[in-house]
């Protein structure tokens, strides 16, 4: 008998659980489910669907992942749930698997979601995320790595959001978040770049400064946004600016909701 595994735990005899795996009471595995080392399942958590869970993760009391997404579309295919390693899923987290045949909701490594996040389906997390209590993420929206998202807030689908860029709390997101910047309110604009993340993340002196002077370029000048895409691309192609202008000339593609403005001086902020 494994004594890891509470004996009120119901784990279907199909279910691929590493020997090192504690669950706790009343946790409920699916025959689908995989499990790797040293992960720790709480009490009332239940896990389903074709669900693959990495190492050393820690997943709260009454967390639900994998179970049928909530999309009208789903008819049952076959769809995944992936998650990496050392992620920390506090309670009552929902990460619903995906809607087509073949497709993953999916979510790194090393990641925190606080109590009561919702992941629908066909989600991406990146690696380093932190997001906050009560955020509500709809289909199909992308987070990059080391972003932070501030709690008590809905994330619209479709969305993006940028690497290292933070939101404020109780903002309204229906447009993509650019990286490196910080974004908050109802409706929602760039406030400023996100200098606190950048400064933890160990940037060079002379990429603080491009992304400095390329914020003031986008958000503080007398150009339109068009214009101001343009002269990114006379910056020099460092990485973390040459990221940032990769991200925004594909948020304004027509079948992409467009980045979240913010304060301008001049004309219009979109064409």
């Amino acid at each position: 008998m494994n004594t890891l595994i509470h004996p009120t735990a119901v784990i279907d005899p199909e279910a691929e659980i590493h020997p090192t795996v504690e669950v706790g009471a009343y946790a409920a595995i699916g025959p689908q489910v995989k499990v790797g080392p040293e992960t720790k399942i709480g009490d009332r958590v239940t896990i389903d669907g074709w669900t693959e869970i990495g190492a050393r993760n820690r997943i709260f009391p009454g967390a639900a992942i994998g179970l049928e997404p909530q999309d009208l579309k789903y008819d049952g295919a076959k769809s995944f749930t992936k998650i990496g390693d050392e992620n920390t899923i506090r309670e009552y987290v929902t990460i619903n698997r995906a809607t087509g045949e073949g497709e993953a909701t999916a979510i790194g490594d090393r990641n925190l979601l606080m109590a009561y996040v919702h992941v629908a389906h066909n989600c991406e997390i990146g690696d380093g995320v932190v997001i906050a209590n009560t955020v509500q993420l709809a289909g199909h929206v992308r987070i990059e790595n080391r972003a932070r998202i501030g709690g008590v807030l809905g994330i619209h689908q479709f969305v993006e959001i940028g690497e290292l860029s933070m939101v404020g709390g109780m903002s309204r997101i229906d447009r993509d978040v650019p990286p490196y910047m910080l974004v908050e309110g109802n409706p929602s604009r760039v406030r400023s770049l996100n200098l606190i993340g950048l400064k933890r993340a160990d940037l060079s002196a002379e990429e603080l400064r491009l992304l400095k002077k390329a914020f003031r370029i986008l958000y503080r000048s007398d150009d339109t946004f068009a214009e101001s895409l343009a002269q990114l691309n006379l910056l020099p192609d460092l990485p973390y600016l040459a990221h940032l202008r990769q991200f925004l000339h594909e948020s304004v593609k027509p079948h992409r909701r467009g980045p979240i403005p913010g304060r301008r001086r001049g004309r219009s902020e979109r064409d």
